[in-house]
């Protein structure tokens, strides 16, 4: 099925058509119709299917719908994500399905001004996207009315709930005057956080999972490779002079990502990095010159994991791997995104192997893992332009050798048998 075929607003198709969307994903096949019905909707599915036009998609046209039969004035969906950085993007989602249509849609975030947000609610807007903290702030001070709200949204609805927003989750809830559809979209979700998921929903809710026991989407080949603690600044700033191209670089910690950057800057490797510590303009600043592409090199802690839709990322690197196994999904998630095909690979440190045990057991299978000799190894310490070529050609000659042994292993067996 076609996304011109389904019977939604000829403005919500152009405005698809536009964008590239042709036929929806497994997701957004799944979900649109129920979401177009009413129903409450769980949905899991991996990074990159397409998440937030699943839900972005039937709430725009449900709206237009009721702005065109009547007069409506007021908020009616409420979209909770738990970053500035989510939140912005998925505000961007709406504004770019919804052109042409009634339909306004703004996000709402801490870390900025309030006063030009206030001036924007108070214009009036359908649907609002908004952090916790700035959406419950404003609440308090009457700025925000949501006595017309009749669908909830959380978008990485396992972090929201891990995070421990449950209460302030049903506290919205509580506030929602109307009979409203809960809708919780993730790419990761566990046992606990998932009986916290049912307990908000109608019992008729819609569960759909796409692809259960792979959280990685296909798109993305994953690899791990050995490498000490102290020797990853080298194997990265290797891997970058050998692969010229956009390159996302998660580390653990603000502070880790300060000190790699100046690492890289000592070699004379410009990149640039996102974390906690920058104040929202900065981040912002950031995260549009590397989607933009005049930042080739990204270093990020996790709060660019969630969600966050980079055009053409082609290289994902965990210089450090994740403290949570479910935040691994999320990282590599950011490329391979669509249609496209991209790569991922993990430095790990002799005292990171718990948690690639711990990363391995989410996804029920080993990463593969990226051998090298210690001749290659040396090779890259020194800076030899060599060792590290590319990561297939590499894993090409791996698998060649790996081939080669396996033959002879055959030819020994037979000779075995023969002689029996």
């Amino acid at each position: 099925m076609r996304f011109d075929q389904y019977n939604i607003a000829s403005a919500i198709k152009n405005n698809l058509a536009g964008l590239g969307f042709k036929r929806p994903t497994d997701i957004q096949y799944k979900a649109i119709s129920s979401i177009l019905q009413g129903e409450d909707v769980l949905a899991i599915a991996q990074t990159g299917t397409g998440k937030t036009a699943a839900f972005a998609i039937p709430i725009i046209d449900k709206i237009h719908h009721q702005k065109s039969s009547k007069r409506s004035v007021g908020i009616k969906c409420i979209v909770m994500a738990p970053t500035r950085e989510l939140a912005q993007q998925i505000g961007d989602v709406f504004d770019s399905i919804a052109k042409h249509t009634r339909v306004k849609a703004f996000a709402l975030y801490g870390g900025v001004e309030q006063d030009p947000q206030i001036l924007k609610l108070q214009k009036g807007i359908d649907v609002l996207v908004a952090t916790p903290g700035r959406l419950f702030d404003l609440i308090s001070q009457g700025y925000i009315d949501l006595k017309n709200v009749n669908t909830l949204v959380l978008d990485e609805a396992d972090r929201m709930l891990d995070l421990g927003f449950i209460d302030d989750i049903k506290y919205v809830k509580r506030m929602l005057k109307q009979r409203h559809q809960t809708l919780f979209f993730s790419a990761t979700i566990n046992k606990e956080i998932k009986k916290l998921a049912f307990s908000q929903v109608k019992s008729t809710a819609i569960r759909i999972q796409i692809s259960p026991d792979d959280p990685v989407s296909k798109n993305v080949s994953h690899y791990v490779l050995s490498v000490k603690a102290d020797d990853k600044r080298y194997f990265l700033e290797q891997f970058i002079r050998d692969h010229p191209a956009k390159i996302l670089v998660f580390v653990r910690t603000r502070v880790r990502a300060e000190r790699v950057a100046k690492a890289m800057a000592r070699v004379n490797i410009e990149t640039v990095t996102i974390h906690g510590e920058k104040d929202q303009h900065e981040r912002s600043a950031v995260m549009n010159e590397f989607k933009r592409g005049d930042a080739g090199i990204l270093i990020a802690t996790d709060v660019s994991a969630r969600g966050i839709d980079i055009p053409n990322v082609e290289y994902v690197i965990n210089y450090d791997l994740p403290d949570v196994a479910e935040n691994y999904v999320h990282r590599v998630g950011r490329t391979g995104r669509g249609v496209n095909k991209g790569i991922a690979i993990s430095f790990c440190a002799d005292e990171e192997k718990g948690l690639l045990s711990e990363i391995q057991t989410l996804l029920k299978k080993p990463i593969e893992q990226i051998k090298m000799s210690k001749g290659e190894y040396k090779a890259t310490l020194v800076g030899a332009s060599a060792p590290l070529g590319s990561v297939e050609a590499l894993l090409e000659e791996q698998r060649f050798w790996e081939e080669k042994k396996k033959r002879r292993k055959a030819q020994k067996t037979r000779k075995s048998d023969r002689k029996k």
